[in-house]
């Protein structure tokens, strides 16, 4: 199995814990509303539906760790949940913000290229 490619799927699980605490826990902070460019009030009203989100990355950082913590018998989970990871990425890229392309789904192709040329 590629170390490469691991390395990158740890990487793309830590990100999306990084997702989960702002968006669960960070929301209506200051870091929180930097990150996403958020208004105290928009934040105070949606920050129901950024818990959710935050739970759904914290799933897919879960799945990342998982097919991790199966070595070469996990490669298929790490294969599910990156592209789980993919489309989450290119739909949010389509629909809030192009910066999701690059933040989310560029390294889902990157360690899926990995994985796949190991």
């Amino acid at each position: 199995m590629s170390i490469a490619g691991n390395v990158v799927v740890a990487i793309i699980a830590l990100l999306h814990i990084y997702f989960l605490v702002l968006e669960m826990f960070l929301w209506t902070k200051p870091a929180g509303r930097r990150a996403f460019g958020l208004t105290a009030e928009f934040a105070e009203q949606s920050k129901t539906l950024a818990a959710n989100q935050g739970l759904y990355n914290g799933f897919l950082a879960a799945g990342l760790i998982w097919g991790l913590s199966l070595g070469i018998a996990g490669f298929n989970v790490k294969v599910f949940f990156l592209v789980c990871v993919l489309v989450a990425g290119i739909f949010g890229g389509l629909t809030a913000s192009r910066k999701i392309l690059w933040i989310q789904a560029l390294p889902a192709v990157i360690a899926l290229l990995l994985l796949f040329l190991a």
